[in-house]
């Protein structure tokens, strides 16, 4: 299934293979096994990929375009996402003394350049400004983009953890066509903070990273909050004879700003759940089950 995330937007796929956890930082997948991922995620019509400069201390983009490299007829068949503007403080980058955000314009456009060089590609689908820097300056920020845009570098320009004023002040100068954010039922921001309702306002649809919590609902000691979250779950899951983690992406995606989940797993069968979610439809009873189990409380 394909979504298309704003007016004159791209086309994604409704779910979102994240790439965060295929090198360093999580599964360190080898090339045999990153390619293998990839044509499996493309088999069941995954097709868009989400990576950051900094994943894997500036690695993981390299891991994946190696997989591109030895078979670029990959490359017409997926969209790719990748952000910028965060400095780690790592052996790979030995001139960045401490972690710290930069949005100027030479920057935006060489992290760019890298990262085409990385993932061995000509062009990026959609590039986000991976935080919000206190020090960002919107206009420097249009300039970038406009270039990059007008060389067919970028296609597509949008944010990553930006609050709505955040959101509201880059859109005036450039347009933006989706914010990603962290959401889940552990984490509850997006849906009271403004976020979500601007989204739907703009016309842009989000994409949601950590939509479980980073594996919170699956600890062998889990906290009081996921114990209460996971007794309903539970519940759901076998009213709808489904699986736990069917339901939290259901839960997900039935927001009415029509959320685009990131699946960060390396495991196919945990990205091929996400998309087995689509077909369930909890109802707002339901949905709000979850949300007093997080909350702790009910509704006002």
């Amino acid at each position: 299934m394909k979504i298309k995330i704003s007016d004159g937007g791209p086309v994604f796929s409704r779910i979102v293979a994240g790439c965060m956890n295929w090198g360093e930082w999580g599964a360190n997948l080898d090339a045999n096994q990153a390619e293998k991922l990839i044509k499996d995620c493309l088999d069941i019509d995954v097709t868009t990929f989400d990576h950051a400069d900094i994943y894997g201390h500036y690695t993981t983009e390299e891991l994946f375009g190696n997989t591109l490299k030895n078979n670029s007829s990959l490359r017409e068949k997926m969209q790719l996402v990748t952000k910028c503007g965060i400095k780690l403080v790592t052996p790979n980058r030995p001139n960045n003394s401490i972690k710290s955000y930069n949005t100027s314009k030479e920057y935006i456009i060489t992290s760019v350049e890298q990262s085409l060089s990385n993932l061995q590609t000509d062009y990026i689908d959609l590039l986000l400004i991976h935080r919000p820097s206190p020090l960002m300056n919107p206009v420097e920020i249009a300039e970038a983009v406009g270039e990059l845009k007008k060389s067919g570098k970028v296609l597509y320009f949008g944010v990553s953890n930006f609050i709505p004023s955040q959101f509201e002040m880059l859109n005036t100068f450039v347009p933006l066509v989706t914010n990603q954010v962290e959401i889940s039922p552990l984490h509850l921001d997006p849906f009271i903070d403004g976020t979500l309702n601007q989204c739907i306002t703009k016309g842009v649809k989000p994409m949601g990273y950590s939509t479980l919590a980073g594996g919170r609902f699956f600890s062998e000691t889990p906290e009081e909050r996921v114990l209460r979250i996971n007794k309903i779950v539970d519940k759901l899951a076998i009213k709808y004879n489904s699986t736990s983690d069917k339901i939290l992406i259901s839960w997900i995606m039935k927001h009415p700003s029509g959320i685009l989940p990131i699946i960060g797993s390396t495991k196919i069968n945990r990205i091929n759940s996400a998309i087995e979610a689509l077909q369930i439809e909890i109802t707002d009873e339901e949905w709000f089950m979850i949300w007093e189990a997080s909350t702790g409380e009910e509704v006002a």
